[in-house]
């Protein structure tokens, strides 16, 4: 998606290359003043002919088919905001031949949908992370989640270790973690890390996510804690191997990260595949790369 305001300024991306210049190029002017055609939406095609795919960057024969939609309402287009504000996953269907948006409620099994006269694009709330701990890591990986569009909050009730925090636009909270967790409402666009090596302040958390729609729960440590972790959570707390299934640890995919900034990127890593619906066990994770390490 992408939007074009009337001095050429582009937010967002169609194609990450010469289909963007061609829009600005098209639809404004030398004086900034945008050239609006129709006011019904239009559909445009790109990569048709070989010349034009070499010329747009598209691999030979394929296409990009695109819906203009020109001067949207603006209060539809705010209702929307603050739906998606709200955590709802919302369908919004656009009427090519007259321009008509409706808005409604989805699921989670929506798809986007376009048959040449209504194109329905499910969109929903933006991704969060909420990290527990506030050491180095939890620095390098709230950077790399914010530019991954991530909204991302981090607990510590430990002031030595908030004191030390540095970065304004992420929320720093300092309840007890699982009371944070309770708090935080995780949902299927949440994910929930324990960074803290304190079991006092990882377990009870990550159980409190455990039993939530989270998508990731996970916990860095080494193949040793991570199963003492599984140990206690399920003598301690009650726990069984079931519902133990969805917690990740030691988490990442295995590159042979030792810095706090390489772990981040491991991290990181398996976080946007499971996001993304890949099969996090088609590659090679923390335990099981370390294993063939060892056996090689």
């Amino acid at each position: 998606m992408m939007a074009l305001r009337e001095d050429g300024v582009v937010v967002g991306s169609v194609s990450g290359g010469c289909i963007e210049d061609d829009l600005i190029h098209r639809y404004t002017s030398a004086h900034g003043a945008i050239a609006l055609p129709a006011a019904t939406p239009e559909i445009v095609r790109y990569g048709v002919w070989a010349e034009e795919a070499h010329r747009f960057g598209l691999p030979c024969g394929g296409t990009l088919e695109l819906v203009l939609e020109f001067d949207p309402c603006a209060q539809t287009l705010m209702k929307l905001v603050s739906r998606l504000d709200a955590g709802e996953l919302v369908r919004r269907t656009l009427q090519t031949n007259t321009g008509q948006v409706s808005l409604e409620a989805a699921d989670e099994t929506s798809t986007s949908r376009f048959d040449g006269q209504r194109l329905s694009l499910t969109l929903g709330p933006g991704y969060r992370m909420l990290l527990i701990g506030a050491g180095s890591l939890a620095q390098y990986l709230a950077t790399m989640a914010t530019f991954n569009g991530f909204r991302v909050s981090v607990c510590d009730p430990r002031l030595e270790y908030r004191s030390a925090w540095v970065m304004p636009d992420v929320e720093l909270i300092d309840d007890m973690p699982d009371d944070a967790v309770i708090g935080f409402r995780p949902d299927s666009r949440t994910c929930v890390i324990a960074l803290s090596h304190d079991p006092k302040l990882d377990d009870l958390a990550l159980m409190e996510a455990l039993h939530s729609p989270a998508f990731y729960v996970g916990a860095i440590g080494s193949r040793r804690n991570s199963d003492a972790r599984r140990k206690r959570m399920i003598e301690y707390f009650g726990e069984t191997e079931t519902t133990l299934e969805r917690l990740r640890g030691p988490i990442g995919v295995y590159i042979g990260s030792k810095t706090p900034a390489e772990i981040a990127v491991s991290v990181m890593a398996e976080v946007l595949a499971m996001k993304n619906g890949v099969n996090a066990r088609a590659g090679v994770t923390v335990a099981e790369g370390k294993t063939m390490a060892y056996t090689i």
